[in-house]
């Protein structure tokens, strides 16, 4: 891919409404995946008290396949649905959005997998995530 088509914006950018509407589409979207994904992970958990079956893991395959679909789903229109700094980094390579819309959209990406962190473990009672053991 030729380096002229990586474009880097301007710093303006981050004030226009537009990309702010994106960022926050962005959020919201990880946000409903991480929560749906890793909710699932902690329920699965809880129920067979970490044994793995292929039942349980199919389900919990089956959450994360519909939270994205969800995810994306809403920041389609918005932001492109990307949920993922690394699918906003492919698109940044790939000339599809400016760097500095690419830098937004990850820091409200990190965000709103923290957010969705801190409401799973508000909601469940401070339950510990299965992979915060690792």
């Amino acid at each position: 891919m030729p380096i002229n088509q990586i474009a880097i914006g301007s710093h303006e950018e981050l004030r226009h409404p537009g990309a702010l509407k994106a960022a926050l589409a962005e959020f919201i979207s990880t946000l409903i995946f991480v929560f749906a994904g890793q909710g699932s992970g902690m329920a699965f958990n809880k129920l067979t008290d970490g044994v793995a079956t292929p039942a349980g893991l199919i389900s919990a395959s089956v959450a994360h396949a519909f939270g994205l679909f969800v995810a994306v789903s809403v920041g389609a229109n918005i932001s492109g649905g990307h949920v993922n700094p690394a699918v906003t980094f492919g698109a940044f390579v790939g000339g599809n959005i400016t760097l500095f819309r690419g830098i937004l959209y990850i820091i409200a990406q990190l965000l709103g997998s923290t957010a969705a962190c801190a409401l799973l473990e508000f909601s469940t009672g401070g339950m510990v995530s299965i992979f915060s053991t690792f």
